[in-house]
């Protein structure tokens, strides 16, 4: 993995905690994402993003220039692109993934997006106030290929406690 070094959005703190939970689902593109086949998702993106900053519990996203990830390069495969987040519990980050406005976007994940082989997203604790790296991100989901969920990479079906 290799690409351009990601803006870092100011660290929001939510609840004090000593950990929160970081968040990366990778995906693969239909078609490049200036295709037509992927207009109705790049148009959505600013509206999803504002979306995810005014949840409760949200505490940051990587971006880049655009302002979102997908300028980013994550692999050789430049239809391959994520999404990374902190939050401040699993419980803040399924409200916003499945009972808010994302939920209709996230229906329409399979006109946008190919079946990506194995697990797609990997949750993990980390020490409050830490930003986890894309590599770092992509380490957890091979441990969820590979282990299965463990404490350090699972799923909403199979969540962890925080450590200690």
């Amino acid at each position: 993995m290799s690409g351009s070094k990601p803006e870092r959005r100011k660290y929001r703190p939510g609840t004090v905690t000593k950990h929160q939970i970081a968040q990366l689902n990778v995906a693969r593109a239909v078609a490049p994402l200036d295709d037509p086949r992927l207009a109705d998702f790049m148009a959505l993106l600013d509206e999803v993003n504002l979306l995810a900053e005014q949840s409760p519990g949200f505490v940051w996203r990587l971006q880049g220039a655009s302002g979102n990830a997908t300028d980013l390069k994550v692999e050789d495969d430049p239809r391959v692109i994520v999404n990374l987040t902190v939050w401040d519990s699993p419980d803040d980050l399924f409200a916003f993934t499945y009972r808010s406005a994302h939920r209709s976007v996230f229906a329409r994940r399979f006109e946008w997006f190919e079946r990506w082989e194995g697990p797609s997203t990997t949750l993990w604790w980390q020490p409050a106030g830490t930003i986890p790296t894309i590599e770092d991100a992509f380490r957890r989901l091979q441990i969820l290929a590979d282990r299965g969920a463990t404490v350090e990479a699972f799923t909403f079906k199979q969540r962890f406690a925080p450590p200690g």
